[in-house]
């Protein structure tokens, strides 16, 4: 089995990740695309240097490594995609030959997280857009990727995470709610200015409280966010 899970920033994803690369049955791969979004974009994130170096920035080999032979001779791979990298010249068209699932997060929540590490986000940095763009994409395919919520993995990740494999026809695996502290020898090179918090844990943090305050620069993103964010909540498990 070839999942691509597909979320913005700042989404539960790294844990996710780390979740499902905790099996014994999985090899995962850590945003695979990040190298040709920068290289395409121009964007000056941090550690931007480096992550071009460290990945194929031709999207055409990224899409081969995604369908051909699965690292270390795994049963399953486990893609962590963002789908704000998912922009023009960049192929989605592979993703109908793969196991699809949509992870959310409520706007507000992502806001107040990505800005912290990030100035002047905009819509399109934050993923809202292009994962509902992917989503009614594979839903004209007749494919019914399947929808998860950060926040409902948080407060139930047993739960979730059992009735999310059995949505994929995947055996329950116990591994999959612990981890190692210090993060996964696959996560990207940039684990270290994003992935502090998740690389003291292991396992799922606690639920979450109420939606945060954000700047009001933030309100506008929210509000263009929303639409998208609704539409793949509606469809959730």
């Amino acid at each position: 089995m070839r999942i691509a899970m597909w979320s913005g920033p700042r989404n539960l994803s790294t844990a996710m990740m780390y979740s499902f690369g905790a099996r014994s049955d999985f090899a995962v791969l850590d945003e695979p695309f990040y190298a040709a979004y920068l290289n395409l974009t121009g964007l000056n994130h941090p550690m931007r240097n480096k992550i071009v170096a460290s990945q194929p920035t031709k999207p055409e080999k990224v899409v081969q490594s995604l369908l051909g032979p699965v690292p270390n001779d795994m049963p399953h791979f486990y893609q962590k995609h963002m789908s704000q990298h998912m922009i023009k010249g960049i192929p989605r068209a592979w993703a109908e030959q793969v196991k699809n699932i949509f992870l959310i997060r409520h706007p507000a929540r992502v806001l107040a997280s990505f800005s912290a590490k990030y100035e002047q986000p905009t819509l399109a940095d934050i993923g809202f857009l292009q994962q509902a763009e992917l989503f009614d994409q594979l839903m004209a395919q007749g494919l019914e990727p399947i929808v998860i919520e950060s926040s409902d993995i948080r407060r139930d990740p047993e739960g979730m995470l059992r009735r999310l494999c059995d949505a994929i026809d995947l055996p329950w695996d116990p591994s999959m709610l612990r981890w190692p502290a210090g993060g996964h020898p696959d996560d990207g090179v940039w684990a270290a200015h994003w992935y502090g918090a998740v690389h003291r844990s292991t396992g799922f943090a606690a639920a979450e409280g109420e939606l945060p305050r954000v700047a009001r620069e933030s309100e506008a993103l929210i509000d263009g966010a929303m639409p998208a964010y609704r539409k793949l909540e509606a469809a959730k498990l």
